[in-house]
């Protein structure tokens, strides 16, 4: 996803309006889409209540962290955006990593169909790709914003996103089998490459 980060001079103040905060809200949810795929791509058959359950997970850490970067404020600024994409590309890629590990021993071996992911799964998948949300809540003091609805807002997105991916994924697993697991566990990696790359350059 692209990644926005907004300089504001000291002393200078703007305003967001609603078309910015909902292009930003669904901009900050594309991670968590992307990812919500592979995590959908690796389960058998997942209903929507499983969905939606991720969707809540994510969506709800996706709100915090804004609100986290908030409240640090310009003091740390500098420390947030230096080293949260360091943060999200290690978490990524250590659980992407993961996911092509247990992927490569279910070909070797007779498992049951995964129907529904740990909760801990998810929440270190939530966080790895919501810190760009955090370093979004920084810069978001500087400007004339309600913050708590700009949070909502991202959270809501990042639901919906989120929940479609699963699905999304529920539909792409069948058709690639046991490789589906394998599948995700790239995705994550590429995510945090990309954030990695794009902070980078």
């Amino acid at each position: 996803m692209a990644h926005v980060y907004m300089d504001v001079p000291a002393g200078v103040t703007t305003s967001m309006n609603l078309s910015a905060t909902l292009i930003l809200a669904f901009g900050m949810s594309m991670d968590a889409f992307a990812a919500s795929i592979g995590k959908g791509a690796a389960l058998h058959q997942p209903r929507f209540s499983e969905a939606l359950r991720t969707g809540l997970i994510f969506g709800v850490i996706e709100t915090i962290t804004p609100l986290i970067g908030w409240s640090i404020g310009q003091f740390a600024t500098q420390f947030v955006v230096s080293w949260n994409t360091w943060i999200a590309f290690i978490l990524l890629a250590f659980l992407g990593g993961r996911m092509i590990a247990e992927g490569l021993r279910g070909k070797n071996s007779e498992c049951q169909p995964v129907h529904r992911h740990g909760f801990w799964l998810l929440v270190m998948t939530a966080i790895a790709t919501s810190l760009d949300a955090m370093a979004i809540g920084v810069s978001l003091a500087f400007l004339q914003v309600n913050i708590l609805q700009t949070a909502l807002m991202i959270g809501m997105a990042t639901l919906i996103m989120s929940t479609a991916g699963i699905m999304v994924g529920r539909f792409i697993g069948p058709i690639l089998g046991k490789r589906a697991e394998i599948l995700g566990g790239v995705v994550l990696i590429g995510i945090g490459c990309n954030i990695l790359y794009s902070s980078l350059a």
